[in-house]
């Protein structure tokens, strides 16, 4: 497949490249992007065991979602060796993930193995190292990125900080600033307790809020809460129509929709979510 910014939905899951019994049940959980793992959830002695049984995961017919993968990192062997077994891969990824990204170089290595005529993927960068944050501005401008995606347990683990929301408030709002500059999407992490919907809920909110696009999960039954959260509510697209109606009536000028003043940013806001939804099948 030949991508040029993808930009996929809300709901992103990951799903172990050892385990192919796994690889149809993600692909229809209902997330946008479906991502198949040969990095962290594969042990260095089974590292080209997952590299050739992920194959099939791009294989399977009539796929409704992105298909990706998630390499592993360029300053390994294993990740060269990765490059490697895409190019011969007999169907290709939509979408690669590449981690541990702390310079735009990471992007133009990925770029220069993979691409050809008939295919060019969509790069993305897993943010995920204090390092990463240092030379953002840089990453960002790599021609062929497509999009960041937030890796907070990595970026924790080395700062020595919590996954708690506050702690990483910082670092989830140094990434939106950047991706937004670069106009590219973002995609917060996972939330790693499994069992409980009201924590997922309430980080899938606040990461709406803060302005990512969509969010990770790492187990099918998160993936409605975050199509849920990201998906604009039909009181939202209401007002957002209001809006863009009173823009239009006032000439553009500021004026009052519902007892409240509303100028040129929250038109422009308005008309985006607008577009973004009748857009969407």
């Amino acid at each position: 497949m030949t991508s040029t910014s993808l930009r996929p939905g809300r709901a992103w899951i990951i799903t172990p490249g050892l385990h192919r019994d796994r690889f149809a049940s993600a692909q229809r959980s209902g997330a946008a992007v479906t991502v198949v793992d040969i990095e962290d959830s594969v042990a260095l002695p089974d590292k080209q065991t997952a590299r050739t049984a992920s194959e099939a995961f791009f294989a399977l017919p009539a796929p409704p979602c992105t298909l990706g993968i998630r390499m592993n990192s360029l300053t390994t062997i294993d990740g060269i060796k990765d490059l490697v077994a895409l190019t011969a891969y007999t169907t290709r990824p939509d979408l690669i993930v590449v981690p541990k990204v702390e310079s735009p170089r990471d992007i133009e290595l990925v770029a220069a193995a993979l691409d050809t005529d008939g295919y060019t993927p969509d790069i993305w960068a897993l943010i995920e190292s204090p390092r990463a944050f240092d030379t953002l501005p840089a990453i960002m401008r790599a021609a062929r990125l497509g999009g960041v995606i937030f890796g907070s347990a990595d970026y924790a683990a080395t700062v020595r900080c919590g996954l708690g929301w506050d702690t990483l408030r910082y670092a989830r709002s140094a990434l939106i600033n950047a991706a937004t500059a670069a106009n590219i999407p973002a995609i917060d992490a996972p939330t790693w307790e499994l069992d409980d919907p009201g924590i997922l809920r309430r980080d899938a909110e606040r990461a709406k809020e803060l302005g990512f696009h969509g969010k990770g999960c790492v187990h099918p039954r998160h993936v409605k809460v975050i199509n849920d959260v990201f998906t604009p509510t039909a009181e939202e697209i209401t007002q957002a129509r209001a809006i863009v109606a009173a823009a239009d009536a006032s000439g553009g000028t500021v004026t009052t929709v519902g007892g409240r003043m509303r100028g040129t940013p929250f038109f422009n806001a308005a008309r985006a979510l607008v577009a973004e939804v009748d857009r969407t099948p």
